[in-house]
């Protein structure tokens, strides 16, 4: 299943804390981290600096030596796939992004897949759909009324229809366990809307690096 997204609910499927992926559909790379670094909430405005070429491991070493700590920058391995470029968060980046729709703005699709994994409260893994500054649909990954959700949310259209899929699936499905409804959900979102994300560039590949910094 390397070029859809289920894999991503294996534990520590990326790195440790969880994972922090954003997929888009008419940006390059470059342009996808360059308007990512803009939604950085820091009272500075942050930019993108490119950082070289890593694997996961290479570049948490990396940010490890550069800030002292990884957990105390915030750093995005790029690639694409398909009509898809993906930016893969690395370090502190957990609460630390605004709003994804001016990423979406003149037209581009814009789909965020977060699961803070070792937050103790806990937060369910998230899923948010953007296209054009406007939400699409939206929904916590284990499909349950947690966090402000009430199933599927966005423009009624394309809510609906996706909210139907994960239904005619049988989810939320009482007798499974959360990280299975996780994984099953991931699968049908990638289908609904075409998602394509290989695992292995991401796990045990080398891809081009920013790390994001003040301006």
């Amino acid at each position: 299943m390397t070029h859809e997204t289920a894999w991503l609910a294996a534990p520590q499927s990326i790195a440790f804390g969880g994972y922090r992926v954003v997929l888009a559909r008419g940006l390059s790379p470059e342009e996808l981290a360059d308007r990512l670094a803009a939604t950085v909430l820091y009272d500075a405005e942050h930019i993108a600096v490119a950082a070289g070429e890593h694997t996961g491991d290479s570049f948490l070493e990396l940010m490890d030596d550069t800030y002292g700590d990884p957990f105390d920058g915030i750093g995005l391995r790029l690639g694409s796939a398909g009509e898809w470029t993906y930016a893969v968060a690395y370090g502190g980046w957990a609460g630390e992004f605004g709003p994804l729709a001016p990423v979406s703005r003149d037209g581009a699709h814009v789909c965020l897949l977060e699961y803070e994994e070792e937050n103790g409260k806990p937060v369910p893994p998230q899923f948010e759909y953007f296209h054009d500054g406007r939400l699409l649909s939206a929904c916590n990954l284990h499909l349950d009324v947690s966090w402000g959700y009430q199933g599927v949310e966005g423009d009624p259209a394309t809510a609906s229809r996706l909210q139907e899929l994960l239904t005619a699936a049988g989810l939320p499905a009482q007798e499974q366990d959360d990280r299975e409804v996780h994984r099953t959900a991931l699968g049908i979102i990638a289908e609904f809307f075409g998602l394509v994300l290989p695992r292995d560039p991401i796990v045990s590949g080398t891809l081009p690096a920013v790390l994001l910094e003040p301006a």
